[in-house]
């Protein structure tokens, strides 16, 4: 497999790039860590003659916290996001997600940004994200706009983002006491292998330490993340304990619409969800009491 004949353009700010993009038209990509583009490209899953390379604008590689969370910028990769120290001390969770995706190799070049524009069922940070509210900045010309994340996608491969449009940050709301996140993911070994199935949760304790809320999330068993509605609905209110853990398996694996492929057949990817539900579940309540992670 080769690349084709592509012309590569360098801008240093989101307004050069944004008028780069519209002079060139619909055969122009923006490029960040190009981990997913360039396979997509050599493979011929998409089609480009122009790549506006968006890595001069060092506003993008920014990780900053304050009062109302965490902002992750766009460019900042894989390897940075798991090292950040706010983000192992205050947002643990997303580092079950970093710690686990492909090799050391991609993870230094990967970004937060192409992660989840990648739009792909399998991706690691969607699921993670969402389940702790996250939302995405997305710019143009015209201003900025900010999306959560849980209706960011609409298919695979497909987002809300419109012509003209960058993404330029994620949103990662301040964590409330007693609350605590997990995400749990199958993959057929341990190196550079993505995702067969996964579940991310979030689980916010009421004072009594029953269930206040809970966010289910499956990443690998539909064409975008499953917010899984009806666990909400049934765990609220519940003891935290394996029954819950149960009850939250079962409507797990009813909100997923695997497909068998050369990774695993359907059934297989159903029986998965429920069982990673469950390992999510319990390392959410241990972090939400403020065990260790």
């Amino acid at each position: 497999m080769h690349l084709p004949n592509i012309t590569l353009h360098d801008v240093d700010t989101l307004e050069q790039a944004a008028d780069l993009a519209t002079r060139l038209g619909p055969g122009s990509r923006f490029l960040a860590g190009g981990t997913d583009l360039l396979v997509d490209l050599k493979t011929g899953r998409v089609e480009a003659t122009h790549l506006v390379s968006l890595n001069r604008i060092a506003s993008l590689r920014k990780i900053e916290e304050d009062a109302d969370g965490l902002r992750i910028g766009a460019l900042t990769t894989i390897t940075q996001l798991d090292r950040e120290g706010v983000v192992r001390t205050h947002y643990e969770a997303i580092c079950d997600a970093t710690s686990q995706m492909a090799a050391p190799q991609i993870r230094n070049v990967a970004t937060v940004g192409g992660n989840i524009m990648s739009a792909v069922p399998c991706a690691d940070l969607p699921p993670i994200l969402t389940a702790m509210n996250a939302s995405v900045v997305v710019w143009s010309k015209s201003g900025e706009r900010t999306i959560p994340l849980e209706s960011f996608f609409v298919g695979v491969r497909a987002t809300k983002l419109q012509c003209g449009e960058v993404l330029t940050a994620v949103l990662v709301p301040r964590q409330p006491a007693r609350f605590g996140a997990a995400y749990a993911r199958f993959a057929l070994r341990e190196g550079n292998a993505i995702a067969v199935a996964s579940v991310a949760v979030g689980l916010q304790l009421a004072d009594d330490d029953t269930i206040h809320s809970a966010r289910i999330v499956l990443g690998a068993v539909s064409p975008t993340p499953v917010l899984v509605q009806s666990a909400d609905q049934l765990l609220a209110g519940r003891t935290a304990n394996d029954e819950s853990w149960e009850i939250a398996a079962r409507e797990a694996i009813a909100a997923s619409h695997p497909i068998s492929d050369v990774r695993a057949s359907a059934e297989f990817r159903r029986e998965i969800v429920g069982i990673m539900a469950k390992r999510a579940l319990r390392d959410a309540l241990r972090r939400a009491q403020g065990g260790p992670s």
